[in-house]
């Protein structure tokens, strides 16, 4: 177990110095700089040669990019282009716990309705409720977020007047959101758990179980439920991912004061430190979670751990 451990931190690193390394490049490898027009007014060439030698951008490449690995390794990406009053880390700081919460509760609700809608439709396999889950399930995949966050805002904003359109000061402020996020995850889930609780259900303890006049509620959450959950757990790293990277654009539509709005002005307005800071940080938080999901799935599943073991 030690062992892969070990080999999935050095995996882990290798992979976030690809990530770092392909974010410098991409981001130098777009045309002009970021000063010809910040915020709106155009600055002379001399307070351009100012502003590139404050942030090291007048440095050659090579250089940068030690610069740029050092801030990654020290967690301190320096002032914001844009916003010179605020360093990176006060832009994550203030916006990354607003993201974390919308996606954290996005996450919960695709989950933990997921695997209820999945349940339920295996229970009653070829009935309507299976046909109707599975029906809102393929929806939820078909229709983007953005588009079914646009759909929400539509209906319930402005034509019911039931919910607040923007912003993120409580509880009604949080529904639209949540559902926008949370949709697509949860129908993946529901997919998951049916054709794995179908599976399940015709395997030999279950019967096992079911002649010894278990109710089907204890078959079903003692015995069937741990087993059924291993393909969900298998994807449950990638669906975290889609969702936090998916803020970006609710926050965006909702008017939410994470880091999605401080990540797409960074884009538009070329703000080196932002984009690459937020991309490393986000991306250091995705590989962690995607460890994580793999240590709870050698923990669900025994034989894992027994071929690791046998491995070493």
């Amino acid at each position: 177990m030690l062992r892969f451990v070990l080999n999935r931190f050095l995996a882990m690193i290798l992979t976030l110095w690809v990530i770092a390394t392909l974010t410098f490049l991409l981001m130098h490898a777009i045309p002009g700089s970021p000063f010809n027009n910040l915020n709106g007014k155009v600055l002379s060439d001399a307070a351009v040669k100012n502003l590139e030698a404050h942030y090291h951008i007048d440095q050659p490449l090579p250089i940068q990019y030690f610069i740029y690995l050092k801030s990654i390794a020290t967690f301190t990406y320096g002032p914001s282009i844009k916003q010179p009053a605020q360093t990176v880390n006060d832009l994550l700081g203030r916006g990354f716990p607003v993201s974390f919460e919308l996606g954290m509760w996005a996450l919960v609700v695709a989950v933990l309705t997921g695997v209820l809608l999945g349940i339920f439709a295996a229970l009653k396999h070829n009935g309507l409720i299976d046909y109707l889950a599975m029906t809102l399930a393929v929806l939820g995949i078909s229709i983007p977020n953005f588009v079914l966050a646009t759909l929400l805002i539509q209906e319930f904003a402005v034509n019911l007047h039931l919910l607040p359109a923007g912003t993120w000061q409580g509880l009604s402020y949080m529904i639209m959101p949540i559902i926008a996020l949370a949709t697509g995850p949860m129908a993946i889930i529901a997919r998951l758990i049916r054709s794995s609780m179908l599976e399940v259900l015709t395997q030999d303890y279950i019967r096992t179980a079911q002649a010894k006049g278990l109710p089907p509620f204890i078959i079903v959450m003692k015995h069937a439920l741990k087993n059924a959950l291993l393909p969900v757990v298998t994807v449950l790293g990638t669906l975290a991912a889609s969702i936090l990277t998916g803020t970006f654009v609710i926050e965006k539509i909702f008017a939410i004061p994470g880091m999605g709005k401080y990540f797409v002005d960074s884009i538009n307005s070329r703000d080196y430190p932002v984009i690459m800071g937020t991309t490393m940080f986000y991306s250091a938080l995705l590989i962690l979670m995607l460890f994580l999901v793999d240590l709870a799935y050698g923990w669900l599943d025994p034989r894992i751990k027994q071929s690791k073991e046998g491995s070493k």
